[in-house]
């Protein structure tokens, strides 16, 4: 089923997240749900409180399309450094540019508990910090100097064709 995300200014995105302690068939439906979300989206994470659930699990897509169901998850270890743009489901139509860690390595579990870990870079790395980050109330644009609208953006990459 596919499920609606929240946008700024619903207080659910400022709260830090409570563990998951049971891992059941509901569970399992809610991961279910956001996966269809996630895919319909077009997006490449989504976390728990942007469809409105209070858990700290999230999804991430990686560059293979794979996508990691990360329950409790915790950061390991970082390495790097990567500038770049993030946009948000959760604000709509708006991008900014954030540094995060080149290199992420997370420990989670999976939807029957069992503890793993995995190790990412570039996008998917940026990927897990901004998710996890939405398990502690927090969201990107507080890392950012500004938001640029998407005719922004276009306007910037018309000007880097220009010039290249």
């Amino acid at each position: 089923m596919i499920r609606e995300i929240v946008e700024k200014g619903d207080a659910i995105l400022t709260k830090k997240c409570h563990a998951v302690t049971r891992f059941d068939k509901k569970l399992a439906m809610m991961l279910d749900d956001m996966r269809e979300t996630l895919i319909q989206s077009g997006g490449v994470g989504l976390a728990a409180p942007q469809i409105g659930i209070c858990r700290r699990f999230c999804l991430v897509m990686n560059e293979e399309e794979h996508i990691h169901e990360l329950i409790n998850p915790e950061i390991l270890s970082t390495s790097g450094e990567q500038t770049g743009m993030e946009g948000c489901l959760s604000l709509p139509g708006k991008y900014g540019e954030v540094t995060r860690p080149m290199v992420v390595r997370v420990r989670a579990q999976d939807r029957n508990g069992e503890w793993y870990e995995v190790e990412d870079q570039g996008l998917t790395a940026r990927c897990f910090c901004h998710e996890i980050d939405h398990l502690d109330g927090h969201m990107f644009d507080e890392l950012c100097d500004r938001l640029y609208t998407n005719e922004e953006l276009d306007e910037m990459a018309a000007e880097q064709e220009e010039e290249g």
